[in-house]
């Protein structure tokens, strides 16, 4: 069954109890380009953690768009762990009471032991000749990304662009902080709504995560761009074959990190939190960070992955959600509450059709 074929049956699975028959389990609640690695990373820790202890393990995967993965958490779905695609989505379950709100402090990197970017999936030849951003918003072009309101991926998506436009306009992105620059950064910030508006109202389908984008990506052929993870994009190339589509890594683009955590109530409830503790820390170990490269991944600690697995990752000039939006409390403020700009844009985008 491919991956494709298979995207429903994640969300389907259940958090068994603390000990069943066969040990322990644990569940992992996941977004959705994750499936295939934590597939291979629930097999390396089981085996690891029965040679170190003698107990038997079963590690359950539901995946889905984050920010609905975060929201499925706190309405009373039983994660032992979560890895998700934002921080700002373990934020909101740390406000519903579930984990400590200094959750990110817990483990190396702020908690994220792995990174992404957002890259362009097209068609083998790449036949409208995509380059960079601002190729996406030329007369005719049909672009796919999931929707902001759902989707991590999505959010990482949109805040790529609205960097990338603030950067080119600026040139330096350092000027978003110095006080001299203050008529300038206002400009800059209107032509970057301008230019995510634009981007958006070339986007037929917006899924509501990153697999189903993909799907619709592939399954329709007749879209110009993928918006996507880069290791989903790397994954479909893996399964779809490289005859089909290729990775267009665009000039600027976001350092993605996404995060996990233990939530505190449900290990304490289910006696689970050695082993969810163990497991997240397994992300950190050189296992978990070759898996990591493996599917694609950037690896946090480079040590021990092998060099071909690091060489696929390509040079691109990065910035982060710190640097250019203050955060992600910020950024989903401004941008993704409702009323936001966001919402804004997408009323702005419907009345124009």
């Amino acid at each position: 069954m491919t991956r494709f074929c298979s995207a429903i049956t994640g969300l389907l699975l259940v958090s068994l109890a603390g000990c069943g028959p066969g040990g322990l389990s644990l569940q992992n609640v996941s977004y959705d380009p994750t499936r295939e690695f934590y597939s291979e990373l629930n097999d390396e820790f089981a085996r690891s953690w029965s040679e170190r202890t003698g107990s038997k393990v079963t590690i359950n995967n539901s995946h889905a768009g984050s920010s609905a993965q975060a929201r499925s958490v706190i309405e009373g779905q039983q994660a032992d762990v979560v890895t998700l695609a934002l921080a700002y989505d373990v934020d909101a379950i740390a406000r519903a009471g579930l984990l400590a709100s200094d959750w990110q402090d817990r483990l190396p990197h702020r908690s994220c032991p792995y990174t992404s970017t957002i890259v362009f999936l097209v068609c083998k030849g790449n036949p409208k000749g995509i380059k960079d951003w601002d190729d996406l918003v030329k007369p005719g072009m049909s672009i796919i990304t999931p929707h902001p309101k759902t989707s991590g991926g999505a959010r990482w998506n949109y805040l790529a662009a609205w960097g990338y436009a603030l950067k080119r306009d600026l040139g330096d992105l350092a000027k978003l902080h110095d006080p001299k620059c203050a008529e300038d950064v206002e400009k800059a910030r209107q032509k970057a709504r301008e230019f995510v508006t634009d981007l958006f109202r070339r986007v037929p389908v917006l899924d509501s995560g990153a697999r189903g984008s993909t799907m619709s990506f592939v399954r329709r052929g007749r879209d110009d761009a993928l918006l996507a993870w880069e290791n989903e994009a790397f994954l479909t190339i893996k399964e779809q074959g490289e005859d089909k589509f290729e990775i267009v890594v665009p000039s600027v683009s976001i350092l993605a990190e996404p995060p996990v955590a233990v939530i505190d109530e449900v290990v304490d409830k289910r006696g689970t939190r050695e082993l969810a503790q163990a497991y997240l820390e397994y992300l950190y170990s050189p296992v978990g960070q070759t898996l990591a490269a493996k599917h694609f991944y950037r690896p946090r600690i480079e040590k021990g992955v092998p060099p071909e697995y690091l060489r696929r990752f390509p040079k691109v000039s990065l910035f982060t959600i710190d640097e250019v939006f203050g955060g992600w409390a910020k950024a989903q403020a401004e941008h993704f509450d409702d009323g936001g700009v966001f919402d804004q844009m997408f009323r702005t985008i419907k009345g124009q059709r």
